[in-house]
C-alpha cells in the first residue's frame, strides 16, 4: 500500500441509514458525519426522535447488549431490530433522553448520581465517632437484629446451634427513610352513619358492589346491617388497622386487610404526582404530610446524624447546596481515602460546571424538572476518557433559560472535540446554530412527516425554504399595547426551597410568565404557593402514565361519549365498544396483536389474524354509527374525527368539544387509538393541556409548555393562550422561550442567580419595561431577542 492512500480502518467516517420506516418514517435515507454534532430539527411529532432514538440508539445498544452470554442478556430489556434496511458505522451509544426521574419517594439527587453512595463510605471511614459500614449512613436500610436456633448439617449428622445477627441502617425508624410522616382523616375514609350494605367507603374504588364488598361483607368481622359509627371498639379496630388475615368467602380463599394498612401499601407508598388524577384528589384531601419530628426530614437516625468529619454529619452534607458542599469536599485531605475524595470532587464539580450547583443531594428526585434531570444524567459522561462514542440527546435546551443555553452549548461541544459523534433532537435556534450537520425532519407532524426534507449545514437550512428553514429566524415583537388585569391573587413568605420569603402579586385576567435563570426558584413559588389553591388548573411535565392500551381517546376521555353514542343507537351495552373490556377480540384480548415471548431474544409481535389489528370481536363491528364501525371512529384522525361528531346524525357534543380543545391545541394530525407509547414529548404535553382545558378553574398554570415544540407551533400555542385568557381564564406561564415573554402582559422574573444566590423577585412589570430597563439578565436577552 502506498503513503498517499488512506489506510481502511480511516474510511468509516459516516452513520450511513437506509431505508428506515419506524413509527412514521417514510423509507428514510440520511448519512451522518461522525466526530460531529449533527442536530435534527422538524415540527413536534415529525419523526425525529424516531428516527434518532428508535432507529439508530437503539440498534446500537441491541447490537452491544448481543455480546453478552444468554444467560446475561435473559435479565436485560429484549430490543426488537428497528425496521429498516442498512445500518452501517455505528458507534456504541450514550442516551441522554428527557424521561423524568424515579418518582420513588426514596430516590434523591445523591441516590441517583452515586454522590451519596461515596459519601456514605467517607463517613464510614472517617467520621467520628464509628458508627459502622456505608450501609449505617444509608436511609434506605433499616437497622434490624435478630436470633434463634438453625439446624446445620454437618458429617451426615443435623446439629441444633444458636444464631444472632444485626444490621446497622440509617433508616429513620419513625418515618422509614421518607423525611415525613402522614396524618389520615378518618372522616374522609368513609361515612359513619351507613353500614356496609348501605356503601359507607368514599376511597376510589372500594365499593361494596365488587370484590370489597365480598371481603368486608364476608370477613365475619362486621354486622353489614350495623352503621359504622355503633360498631365497638375492637371492629372499629378491625375495620381500620387488621394485620393480612386469610379468610374464606363463599368457598374463595382471599385476605382481609385494615383499610389503613391497605391505602398506605396502594397510595401512600407512591409519590403523590405520579397518582391517577382522582387517587390524587382523594390523597390531598384525606392526607396531611408533616416532616417527620425524630429525625427533621434528613430520613437518617440519630445515631447515623452523630458520626461528623470536621463537625459536618452526613445529613449536613446532603442539605448544603452542592457547589458549598464541593469547596467543603475540596478541604478534606485524607491519604487512605484518597481515590474516594478524588472521585467525589469529580462528580460535585460536575454538578457546578452543567449548571446544577444549585441543587442539594437531599433534594427528591420526582421534584427535579425535566431539563434538571436530563442534565444530572448528563453529569456521569462528563469527563469521560471515552471517545469515539456516540451521544444521543433529547432537546437538551429544555428547562434553560437563554443565558444557560450557552454552557449547554460548550459542552456539547467539549464532547465533539473529544473525538465523539453527538446527535442533539433540538427545536431552540440558539442550539441550531452550533450544529456541523443539520438533518430537517417533515413537511407535517404523524402521518404528514417522516421525510428528510434538508440535510446539511445550517446556512443552507435558512435557505432551504422547509417550515424550520422559514422560522429559524422568526422574533416576536412586543406587543404595542397589554391587558389590564382585573384582580390580584397574593403569595405571601413563600419560603419552599431556595424562596427568601416572597411576596408577590400575581395579576389575574392576563397572561402572566414568571422567568429566571434555572433554579431560581420559579417552579418552587408557583408550584409551591399556587398550584394548590382553589379554581387552580395545573398542566406540568410529568409524564403521561399509559400502556400501549391507552390512547387519546381513552386519555382524555373522548371514548366514554363515543361508546354511550354507539350504544344508544344500536340498543346495546356501551362495554361491548371498549376493547379493554366485552368488545375484546377473544384472541387477541383487544390488543390487536399477539405477542410471542422469545426468552432472551426479543418477542415478536404479530396483528391478529381474527380481528385484523382491528382489536374488537367481528359482532361488534356490525354495529355502525354514522355510517362508521367503531374501529373506522378510532382510526380517524383528530381533525376528522372532529367535523364527523359535529353534525348530522353522528352529532355528539361532548365528543365534539374533547376533539376541538385537541384540535386548538395543534394535534389534529393524531389518530384517536393511536397508542399513547408512540407519542413524542411535545405530543403528550399537548395532550394533557387539551384534557384540562375542560376543566373548571379561573386559572392555569402552565409548566414550560413551549417544550417539545417546533418555531412554528410556538406561534400556534400564543393563540391558545390568548384565547383562554380572552375567554375569561388568568394563565401563568412558566417560561424561558423569549416569544412568550414578548407576548405576556405581565413578567415575574427571579433570581439573580440560582440556588442560595436566587430566590427572589428582580423584576415586576410589563414586558416593555424590562427591555427598556434591562435590569436582568432576561432583560438582557429579551432585549437582544426583539432587536431592541
Amino acid at each position: 500500500m502506498s503513503r498517499t492512500e488512506p489506510h481502511a480502518a480511516d474510511s468509516h467516517d459516516l452513520i450511513r441509514v437506509h431505508g428506515a420506516r419506524v413509527n412514521n418514517l417514510k423509507d428514510v435515507s440520511v448519512e451522518l458525519p461522525k466526530r460531529r454534532l449533527t442536530v435534527f430539527t422538524g415540527v413536534s411529532g415529525s419523526g425525529k426522535s424516531s428516527l434518532v432514538f428508535g432507529t439508530i440508539a437503539a440498534e446500537s445498544q441491541r447490537l452491544i447488549n448481543e455480546t453478552y452470554s444468554a444467560f446475561v442478556q435473559g435479565f436485560m430489556p429484549t430490543l426488537a431490530r428497528p425496521d429498516v434496511d442498512v445500518l452501517d458505522g455505528l458507534t456504541t451509544a450514550i442516551l441522554v433522553d428527557q424521561e423524568r426521574m424515579g418518582t420513588d419517594p426514596r430516590s434523591t439527587v445523591g441516590t441517583a448520581t452515586d454522590a451519596n453512595a461515596m459519601l456514605r463510605i467517607l463517613f464510614s471511614r472517617l467520621g467520628k465517632p464509628h458508627i459502622g459500614s456505608p450501609q449505617a449512613f444509608s436511609f434506605n436500610v433499616a437497622s434490624i437484629s435478630g436470633a434463634g436456633a438453625v439446624t446445620v448439617e454437618k458429617a451426615g449428622r443435623q446439629i441444633k446451634e444458636r444464631r444472632s445477627f444485626s444490621i446497622t441502617g440509617g433508616m429513620c425508624p419513625r418515618c422509614e427513610g421518607r423525611g415525613a410522616i402522614n396524618d389520615i382523616d378518618l372522616k374522609a375514609l368513609y361515612d359513619e352513619e351507613k353500614s356496609l350494605d348501605e356503601n359507607p367507603f368514599t376511597i376510589p374504588g372500594y365499593s361494596m358492589d365488587g370484590w370489597y364488598g365480598r371481603i368486608f361483607k364476608g370477613s365475619g368481622f362486621f354486622d353489614p346491617a350495623k352503621p359504622i359509627k355503633k360498631y365497638t371498639k375492637k371492629q372499629l379496630n378491625d375495620l381500620l388497622y387488621k394485620e393480612p388475615t386469610k379468610i374464606k368467602v363463599e368457598g374463595i380463599n382471599l385476605t382481609y386487610e385494615g383499610i389503613i394498612p391497605r391505602i398506605q401499601k396502594s397510595m401512600l407508598s407512591k409519590d403523590v404526582d405520579s397518582l391517577q388524577p382522582h387517587i390524587r384528589a382523594f390523597v390531598e384531601r384525606a392526607v396531611t404530610f408533616d416532616t417527620c419530628p425524630d429525625c427533621e426530614g434528613t430520613r437518617l437516625s440519630a445515631e447515623a446524624r452523630s458520626s461528623k468529619i470536621a463537625g459536618i454529619s452526613i445529613a449536613d452534607a446532603c442539605a448544603m447546596q452542592i457547589s458549598d458542599l464541593a469547596q467543603w469536599v475540596a478541604k478534606l485531605n485524607e491519604p487512605s481515602v484518597a481515590p474516594l475524595l478524588t472521585a467525589l470532587r469529580h462528580t460535585l464539580d460536575s454538578f457546578t460546571e452543567i449548571g446544577l450547583g444549585y441543587l442539594s443531594l437531599d433534594r427528591p428526585a420526582g421534584t427535579l424538572s425535566g431539563g434538571e434531570a436530563q442534565r444530572t444524567k448528563m453529569i456521569r459522561h462528563l469527563g469521560s476518557s471515552l471517545t469515539d462514542v456516540t451521544y444521543v440527546f433529547d432537546e437538551p435546551s429544555i428547562g434553560l433559560h437563554p443565558h444557560d443555553i450557552q454552557r449547554m452549548n460548550d459542552l456539547l461541544r467539549q464532547l465533539r472535540d473529544k473525538g465523539n459523534t453527538v446527535l442533539v433532537v433540538e427545536h431552540k435556534p440558539e442550539l441550531i446554530e452550533i450544529a456541523d450537520h443539520v438533518v430537517d425532519l417533515g413537511p407535517a407532524a404523524g402521518t404528514g412527516g417522516g421525510q428528510v426534507t434538508y440535510e446539511g449545514s445550517v446556512e443552507g437550512l435558512r435557505a432551504s425554504g422547509t417550515i424550520t428553514g422559514r422560522h429559524l429566524d422568526d422574533r416576536a415583537s412586543l406587543k404595542p399595547s397589554v391587558r389590564e388585569h382585573t384582580g390580584k391573587l397574593e403569595v405571601r413568605g413563600a419560603n419552599e426551597h431556595n424562596l427568601q420569603n416572597v411576596d408577590v402579586d400575581i395579576p389575574l385576567g392576563v397572561l402572566t410568565v414568571v422567568t429566571g435563570v434555572a433554579g431560581s426558584g420559579k417552579s418552587s413559588l408557583i408550584h409551591g404557593s399556587v398550584s394548590g389553591r382553589e379554581g387552580v388548573v395545573t398542566v406540568d411535565q410529568t409524564a403521561i402514565r399509559g400502556s400501549r392500551r391507552s390512547n387519546p381517546a381513552t386519555y382524555t376521555g373522548l371514548l366514554e361519549p363515543i361508546r354511550k353514542a354507539f350504544a344508544k343507537a344500536n340498543g346495546v351495552k356501551p362495554a361491548l365498544f371498549s376493547a379493554n373490556s366485552e368488545g375484546a377480540c377473544p384472541n387477541c384480548n383487544g390488543a390487536g396483536v399477539v405477542y410471542t415471548d422469545l426468552g432472551m431474544m426479543a418477542g415478536v409481535a404479530a396483528p391478529c389474524e381474527v380481528c385484523e389489528g382491528k382489536r374488537f370481536q367481528a359482532a361488534v363491528l356490525d354495529y355502525k354509527f354514522g355510517g362508521r364501525d367503531i374501529s373506522e371512529v378510532l382510526s380517524m384522525p383528530v381533525a376528522e374525527a372532529g367535523e364527523f361528531f359535529a353534525r348530522g346524525e353522528a352529532k355528539v357534543p361532548a365528543a365534539h368539544r374533547i376533539l376541538t380543545h385537541l384540535a386548538e391545541v395543534g394535534l389534529g394530525y393524531l389518530t384517536l387509538g393511536q397508542p399513547l407509547t408512540t407519542l413524542s414529548g411535545g405530543e403528550r404535553q399537548r395532550i394533557k393541556l387539551a384534557t384540562n382545558m375542560a376543566a373548571d378553574g379561573g386559572i392555569y398554570v402552565l409548566d414550560e409548555p413551549t417544550s417539545g415544540l417546533h418555531l412554528a407551533d410556538v406561534e400556534q400555542l400564543l393563540g391558545l393562550l390568548d384565547r383562554l385568557v380572552d375567554g375569561g381564564k388568568s394563565v401563568v406561564v412558566i417560561e424561558h422561550h423569549q416569544a412568550v415573554m414578548a407576548h405576556a402582559d405581565w413578567i415575574i422574573d427571579l433570581g439573580p442567580g440560582a440556588g442560595h444566590d436566587g430566590g427572589r423577585i428582580v423584576f415586576e412589570g410589563t414586558p416593555a419595561d424590562l427591555v427598556a430597563t434591562r435590569p436582568t439578565l432576561t432583560g438582557e436577552h429579551l432585549a437582544a431577542y426583539v432587536g431592541a
